[in-house]
């Protein structure tokens, strides 16, 4: 058989994350990239124009964030250490779950890449995430 080899700078992953409504939980996003990040941007392509957090000068910014997740969200590590852009999501609510994007700009470039995409599942309230069989 044929191996075929892929290299990328980037790792993007669809795992689904389950919550609760109530809970708090980390949306994964990380970079391979040893350039030093200038921007960290995190929407929801459904939501429209406003994101869920632009993370610049090492530091938020409000400025164009959707009202539904101020002061609801932030980095999971402020100095992105070994890439780490995750994302925490505060007493997450049935209307969070969607598609999230997690895009990047390094410095030196100017657009922002696209380096993960996840999948946040929100149980309707009473129901378990384990399943009994």
């Amino acid at each position: 058989p044929n191996l075929i080899e892929v290299h990328s700078s980037t790792l993007t992953f669809n795992l689904p994350v389950t919550a609760k409504p109530g809970q708090d939980v980390i949306l994964p996003c990380r970079s391979a990239e040893n350039k030093p990040v200038t921007v960290v941007q995190w929407r929801r392509p459904d939501l429209g124009s406003g994101y869920v957090l632009l993370y610049r000068d090492e530091q938020p910014d409000p400025e164009n964030q959707h009202p539904s997740y101020q002061n609801r969200v932030n980095l999971q590590d402020r100095q992105m250490k070994d890439g780490d852009m995750s994302l925490v999501l505060k007493d997450v609510k049935t209307t969070d779950g969607g598609t999230y994007q997690c895009r990047v700009q390094s410095e030196g470039s100017l657009d922002r890449k696209l380096i993960s995409t996840v999948q946040l599942e929100v149980l309707p309230p009473g129901e378990s995430l384990c399943v009994m069989l």
